[in-house]
């Protein structure tokens, strides 16, 4: 079994968690143990143990995000060790980027990333994918079992005792105690514990609609910028971006002067019929009607928004019902909602 050490900063902790859930089919199979510093009980020395773990792990987890670079604990000392141990061949540093930041500088950006191409986790349109992406890669550096050293030739009688022979693995022998012994002493290390001690985590409704305000907020800038880079790019093409009011905005795109694409995105709210994040074929985005929304969703770990699934079959790079969006994938599945009659 080979022990999983996670280096991370605290900003992260929920990220983690979700990576881990993630990794339950490998602890089941018994292919890992998972650690990091949550796991410290009351009354252990917190750099002792983590020392202790870090340079016993066979596989050490960098989660990157920018908090990451910027720790002295993590960057400076946990990254560090990590990599020297790595290159003696001790262990193996799998980097996984969770947020973007200046990860291709760093000492680590010479080994193989993941997720694939380096693709941070939050900007994968379903998160679930990215850390199955990441588990993939885990799987696959995971050490390999060792064969059984097989034993040297016997040329004669062995020098010492210590030379290889064949022997019983039934060496067991009944062990004595004394009348003060009072049985095996009770050893005073560590107890044994389940590393399963994550808890589900509780969102208020003030959470729902500060995220639902951040994801629209974000699709809004979205749709700006990916409109004026389309028209910069592609000659004959003309593109409009219509903020019509603080919870809508409409996009028009023309080719050679004639419309070929328009939408509408409203921002409903956490209640009613027009409730989330509606798309509509119409730039006005009506507030009677829609081809699509996105509500928000309550995981284990992490809020998130996912499509009614109108469109389901059509656009979104795959993306239904099924679906947990960040406000990355949202941005983008509603983004190739807007964009499929040019790409026909």
């Amino acid at each position: 079994m080979a022990t999983l050490f996670f280096s991370y900063s605290h900003k992260d902790e929920a990220l983690r968690d979700e990576l881990e859930v993630h990794l339950a089919m490998l602890k089941r199979e018994g292919l890992i143990e998972a650690w990091h510093d949550r796991r410290i009980l009351a009354g252990d020395v917190l750099d002792s143990a983590i020392s202790a773990n870090l340079d016993s792990a066979d596989v050490i987890l960098l989660l990157c995000s920018p908090e990451f670079l910027n720790s002295e604990y993590c960057y400076g000392m946990e990254m560090k060790r990590a990599m020297e141990r790595h290159e003696r061949g001790e262990c193996r540093v799998i980097a996984v980027i969770l947020r973007p930041c200046e990860w291709q500088r760093t000492p680590f950006a010479k080994l193989i990333v993941t997720p694939t191409d380096g693709k941070p986790v939050s900007k994968w349109p379903d998160r679930d994918e990215a850390f199955q992406d990441v588990v993939r890669h885990i799987r696959a550096a995971l050490p390999k079992t060792r064969e059984p050293a097989r034993p040297a030739a016997f040329t004669g009688r062995p020098a010492s005792p210590s030379a290889v022979l064949p022997r019983s693995s039934n060496l067991r022998m009944r062990k004595e105690f004394t009348e003060a012994s009072g049985g095996p002493a009770t050893p005073s290390a560590v107890l044994p514990r389940s590393s399963n001690l994550r808890m589900r985590q509780e969102f208020t409704e003030a959470d729902r609609d500060r995220f639902l305000d951040d994801s629209f907020h974000f699709i809004s800038r979205f749709f700006e910028g990916s409109l004026a880079e389309l028209q910069q790019r592609n000659e004959g093409i003309e593109t409009r971006f219509i903020p019509s009011e603080a919870r809508a905005f409409g996009a028009v795109i023309y080719r050679n002067g004639k419309a070929v694409a328009r939408c509408g995105v409203r921002h409903g709210g956490a209640r009613g019929f027009m409730s989330g994040i509606t798309f509509s074929h119409d730039e006005s985005a009506p507030t009677n009607s829609f081809n699509e929304c996105l509500n928000v969703g309550v995981g284990e770990q992490s809020l998130f928004l996912k499509p009614m699934g109108m469109t389901m079959g059509r656009a979104g790079d795959g993306v239904n019902g099924g679906s947990q969006l960040t406000a990355e994938g949202a941005a983008e599945f509603l983004w190739s909602l807007l964009i499929e009659p040019l790409q026909r």
